[in-house]
């Protein structure tokens, strides 16, 4: 098949599933890896697809990525910023978690700390947190959304403003070069709001994916975090403001 008519397809099944792995699209196509990996890369210096570890995605400012597809997308990334938060989290704390396949990561990564009590608006979260008998898990009323187990709507964010805690911990599907904290649902950006005015220190993840990606909703700006985690230097527009309001970065 002519690389153009291959990288077209491509683009076409992207397009239908939001993200394909490396590894799918050799087998669809029946070529090497280098070759999947040369067209990613050609898509994606055309601004048509934009590359992640072991595939590529289309970005929407309205709809977010397949939960499945972002479960995978960045893991390795997301695994070291987890490792890397948790060092900061000590024994008998109280944190919020919110929605997210990234602070779904930092969860399983919570697992080797005692005496935790956590407030969650994820299911997933609260699921992976219940193995461990000593922690206390809270989970916020509302509206389950069925395709990510997220809980959302008004009476999440009034169940959230009951409590106090010492960490919040924030994942994000976009920063915008001016800060700007982006996701795609009013209602989620709402708790997620509510969680950072009502923690004593927010910790914020977010890989390097994240910068630069477009969604439709603003949920705050960057330097109300007092840590942000990523996995490679932000650019460096974004440095200076952390910089400016002395929010610690750290890069894994």
């Amino acid at each position: 098949m002519p690389q153009t008519r291959r990288q077209e397809q491509i683009l076409e099944l992207i397009q239908q599933q939001g993200f394909a792995t490396t590894e799918q699209l050799v087998d669809h196509f029946q070529v090497t890896p280098q070759t999947i990996r040369r067209d990613l890369n050609e898509l994606a210096r055309q601004n048509r697809v934009r590359r992640h570890h072991g595939g590529a995605g289309i970005d929407s400012s309205t709809v977010n990525t397949a939960y499945q597809a972002r479960k995978i997308m960045e893991l390795d990334a997301k695994e070291r910023i987890a490792s890397a938060l948790v060092d900061m989290i000590p024994d008998n704390a109280s944190l919020f978690i919110n929605i997210g396949t990234t602070t779904e990561t930092i969860a399983r990564a919570l697992l080797v700390k005692n005496n935790l009590r956590v407030v969650t608006n994820n299911l997933h979260v609260a699921s992976i947190l219940s193995a461990r008998e000593d922690f206390t898990i809270i989970i916020a009323g509302g509206e389950v959304r069925n395709r990510d187990g997220g809980i959302v709507g008004e009476a999440t964010r009034d169940f959230i403003n009951q409590f106090r805690m010492d960490f919040g911990i924030i994942g994000i599907s976009g920063i915008h070069s001016d800060g700007s904290l982006l996701d795609f649902d009013y209602r989620e950006v709402r708790v997620a709001q509510a969680i950072i005015n009502n923690s004593s220190q927010v910790l914020l993840a977010a890989d390097h994916t994240k910068f630069g990606r477009n969604a439709m909703v603003r949920l705050g700006n960057i330097v109300q975090a007092d840590h942000v985690f990523t996995d490679q230097a932000p650019p460096e527009e974004i440095c200076h403001l952390l910089t400016e309001h002395q929010v610690s970065l750290h890069v894994v």
